[in-house]
């Protein structure tokens, strides 16, 4: 069985941009993807886990992973799932943080040479011009369709910040950033990050004309089906000692 046909008959995979495209890639070993972690808390959970393991299973089948850690875009915060907005963090504590999780990887994923490469965004979104960013970046993204999309629609009741309203078009910035500079062709995430995902697909669509792709994994739930993570305070965390 192929690596495509077994992490779907395995319920891994919710949604896809174009199956038969990412089934071709991924089977023939030539994707170069990308999985964002953002550095939240000082220890990785199960959910991240889940990640992980797929960065394993593609890489044994031939792909090349990067492992992105979101040490810029925790400065934002992603709303995705959340009711309310996430307490900040100061940058000391989220380079604490992005250190224990590039600890915890390397026990999972090669990192080196041809193998796995990582990355930290805070390398180029912190350099970025603001006025700049919002001309050649923020011009692609249309506020009606951020508005539709699930990540933004569940908060309009109680209150989006525009920090917040930033997180979509910084996280589809990574894509563009990696598709350019790594040769990155596709996104694979959690479930609740589809919108997000897809505004990177779209904004590499229209800044340089070219088709990259994303897929979902089916995100850990509990006995009640809410996901396990730190937002629901049900997190299994990878550190014993946490």
């Amino acid at each position: 069985m192929e690596i495509y046909e077994e992490l779907k008959a395995r319920g891994l995979i919710a949604q896809v941009t174009d199956e038969e495209e990412i089934r071709k890639v991924i089977n023939n070993g030539e994707a170069v993807f990308y999985i964002g972690f953002d550095p939240t808390a000082d220890s990785l959970h199960v959910g991240h886990f889940m990640a992980l393991t797929l960065m394993k299973r593609l890489q044994m089948a031939g792909n090349r992973p990067i492992a992105l850690i979101g040490g810029g875009t925790a400065m934002i915060g992603d709303p995705s799932g959340r009711t309310d907005m996430r307490s900040m963090m100061t940058r000391e504590i989220i380079e604490h943080n992005c250190a224990c999780f590039k600890k915890q990887m390397e026990r999972f994923i090669e990192f080196g040479d041809g193998k796995a490469q990582m990355v930290n965004n805070a390398d180029w979104l912190l350099n970025l011009n603001y006025v700049d960013f919002i001309r050649e970046i923020g011009a692609c993204f249309s506020v009606n369709n951020m508005l539709r999309a699930e990540c933004f629609k569940q908060r309009m009741e109680k209150g989006l910040s525009f920090l917040e309203f930033n997180y979509m078009p910084m996280q589809s910035y990574d894509f563009y950033y990696l598709y350019q500079h790594y040769g990155c062709n596709m996104q694979f995430g959690g479930n609740d990050q589809w919108s997000n995902m897809l505004g990177g697909t779209e904004l590499i669509r229209r800044k340089l004309g070219k088709d990259a792709f994303a897929m979902t994994i089916a995100l850990l739930t509990d006995s009640q089906g809410k996901k396990m993570g730190k937002t629901a305070g049900n997190a299994v965390w990878l550190d014993p000692e946490k």
